[in-house]
């Protein structure tokens, strides 16, 4: 009989950490149909969609250490759907803010930009997060080389920028983001010998056995198994 590992079963909780991905959005959409979103819709929107981009991309930055701690490959298989749902969330972030909140007025939105910093670091983290959605699939992978792993490296300021987005938003209960930000803190603590370079091997880009060596690159949104080139 076949002994049924960790590594067996991720093609079975695939599928259901991407339905779990979605439970967020599915909320949001039944409160608002219920009219259920509080006295400010827009800003439980706002606030929930940024929530669940940050949360994600902190599971994303979690899944190598995760596998150091256990010694087994399968977190890694999860990381690019991960980073791509945290991509989905702070697209729905900005369209929340640019649509609902600033009804397409540029002129309003560019002020925003300038002249408030929790907006400017927002905007930055969602600009640099979108070169690394483009580039996460295996095409991509293979065809950036050794620059793929370069780019990839912005996930780290992604992270910084936007734990700053929200620190500098919040007024009054600093606890969440003060959290946030030592959750992040520790992550990139644990990946500290492998911020140079010559500690990254190259993505693997085919079904072949791991040849020994460093440890793979930045968990960003395209360092998963070559299986996962989409968010399914």
């Amino acid at each position: 009989m076949m002994r049924m590992t960790p590594e067996r079963l991720v093609p079975i909780a695939k599928p259901l950490v991407f339905l779990l991905c979605l439970v967020p959005l599915g909320l949001l959409v039944a409160g608002a149909v219920a009219d259920d979103l509080g006295a400010n819709p827009v800003e439980t929107i706002t606030h929930a969609t940024g929530d669940w981009a940050l949360r994600l991309l902190l599971l994303t930055l979690a899944m190598t250490p995760l596998k150091r701690l256990i010694g087994r490959p399968w977190p890694i298989r999860f990381r690019r759907m991960l980073g791509l749902f945290a991509f989905f969330y702070a697209s729905l972030h900005l369209l929340t803010y640019v649509w609902l909140d600033q009804g397409f007025d540029g002129q309003a939105v560019l002020e925003d930009v300038v002249k408030r910093p929790y907006v400017t670091v927002g905007f930055a983290a969602f600009v640099l997060l979108v070169p690394l959605a483009l580039t996460s699939t295996r095409a991509m992978v293979r065809r950036l080389g050794r620059r793929w792993q370069t780019l990839h490296r912005a996930v780290y300021a992604v992270g910084i920028l936007g734990v700053l987005h929200y620190l500098w938003l919040v007024k009054a209960d600093l606890l969440e983001p003060a959290l946030y930000a030592l959750t992040l803190a520790l992550l990139l603590a644990a990946r500290l010998p492998n911020l140079s370079p010559r500690s990254v091997a190259p993505p693997e880009t085919g079904r072949h056995r791991p040849r020994p060596g460093p440890t793979p690159g930045p968990p960003s949104l395209g360092s998963g198994h070559p299986e996962g080139s989409r968010a399914g």
